[in-house]
């Protein structure tokens, strides 16, 4: 892969991923890709050429080039085809990427060339402001980065606001701000705001065949309180007539299920939709997740025998249909395996080879320790070396979801006051950073 030794200042101040995204890792990267692949590619899926093009930066960015430049020119060729016109503003950002990924490759002519495209759209379909992007790069960069960084999920529904209200008839990009609002309140469990819910409630009013939005829609509410069991069910059943993808509603619903302690009609929806899509990865996936919050007992049912093995399949089949970036999975494994006839040996076996892995990103690292500390808790009775672990856990940088959990395992430890480490833990905690 060439490029040249410098990048000129028409390339830096360009709207499009390469300027967006500067900081990432391959696991990241990935992560992107099966992200990418697992929405899909309907034709009725308005973001298709958003999703072509993100797909063209994250396989530049994994060293292969050709297939880049392949999706890159997928994402003008469906742009067009969507909007029925030639050019417009939504090709600004495909078109920058384009000069971003000649650039690279060496190709000078063809950089200068989409770059004098560029200049020419943004005259044509100025931004109504000089302090302002155009709705159309607003949409799409809100877009990118609700996809690529979970800490920008505000920002990017702020950039959704203001391309809405420059065209609020795009009842798509009101969905997709509530949307990445939900996303960030996910793990909330504090009270949500009147003006949250509300607002997502008109987003569902104004797209209704967003079934995606229905589902945050009845998760929240559930979590205000109302009854929404019957509704759930309606959906759901609307939900397996649609094409199968990760926008499709199921997984906000498998939540609400999990939320209202329903998880057995989560695993029947799963079950129902793998018998219309036996093939379908995604679905495993979904399918896999319902049954590890049943084996693991989350709200303090015994699974059987028989539920274990069926969630020990299907781990094993997403791990084989996600090879690389499955390992949150072979964890997740481990932790099944421990409840099994065969119970601590082989959980014991799963978790010594994993710790035994190499170039962890800081994420998976706090997963991995996090993880075996509940297990040696839970499943080994050994306290003190849970402590441990959550204590290597919590002190790996950035900190990450479960860095945060074992931060907060390790105080209520130390509320209770009866483990003969609380000094440790104490003296532990106060020099973190």
């Amino acid at each position: 892969m060439s490029s040249s030794s410098q990048t000129p200042s028409e390339l830096e101040a360009l709207e499009c991923h390469f300027t967006w995204v500067k900081e990432f890792t391959r696991s990241e990267l990935l992560h992107m890709k099966v992200k990418l692949e697992d929405i899909g590619t309907d034709e009725g899926n308005f973001w298709l050429g958003s999703i072509y093009n993100m797909w063209g930066f994250v396989l530049y960015k994994l060293d292969s080039s050709e297939e880049a430049l392949q999706f890159l020119n997928k994402a003008t060729e469906t742009l067009k085809r969507l909007r029925e016109e030639d050019e417009g503003p939504w090709l600004v950002v495909n078109y920058g990427n384009l000069a971003w990924l000649h650039h690279h490759l060496g190709e000078e002519a063809k950089c200068q060339d989409y770059l004098s495209k560029v200049g020419a759209l943004k005259s044509k379909f100025p931004s109504p402001s000089q302090d302002e992007l155009h709705p159309e790069i607003y949409a799409e960069k809100a877009w990118t980065l609700m996809k690529f960084d979970k800490e920008k999920k505000q920002l990017a529904a702020d950039y959704f606001q203001r391309a809405f209200n420059m065209q609020p008839d795009v009842v798509q990009w009101q969905s997709s701000r509530v949307i990445a609002l939900a996303s960030a309140a996910k793990h909330w469990y504090t009270d949500l705001s009147d003006d949250l819910l509300q607002e997502i409630r008109t987003a569902r009013e104004q797209d209704p065949e967003n079934l995606y939005v229905a589902a945050v829609e009845l998760r929240l509410r559930k979590r205000k309180g109302e009854t929404v069991e019957d509704e759930a069910e309606t959906l759901g059943q609307k939900i397996l007539l649609q094409p199968v993808n990760s926008y499709s509603g199921l997984k906000p619903l498998l939540r609400l299920h999990r939320q209202q302690g329903s998880l057995d009609e989560a695993i029947v929806l799963t079950e129902e939709a793998l018998q219309r899509h036996p093939n379908e990865r995604y679905l495993k996936r979904c399918a896999a997740l319902c049954y590890k919050w049943k084996v693991l007992g989350f709200w303090g049912d015994q699974a059987d025998q028989r539920t274990i093995e069926r969630a020990i399949q299907l781990l094993k089949e997403v791990i084989n249909l996600y090879p690389d970036t499955s390992f949150a999975k072979k964890v997740d494994l481990a932790d099944v395996q421990a409840k099994s006839t065969q119970g601590c040996t082989k959980a014991e076996q799963m978790y010594k080879g994993l710790l035994k892995t190499e170039n962890l990103d800081p994420a998976n690292q706090q997963l991995l320790y996090s993880s075996y500390a509940r297990y040696l808790y839970f499943d080994c009775h050994d306290s003190n070396k849970s402590i441990r672990y959550h204590m290597m856990s919590a002190e790996i940088q950035p900190r990450d979801l479960y860095g945060k959990k074992s931060i907060e395992k390790l105080k209520k430890i130390l509320d209770n006051g009866t483990n003969q480490m609380c000094r440790e833990i104490r003296e532990f905690l106060e020099q973190l950073p």
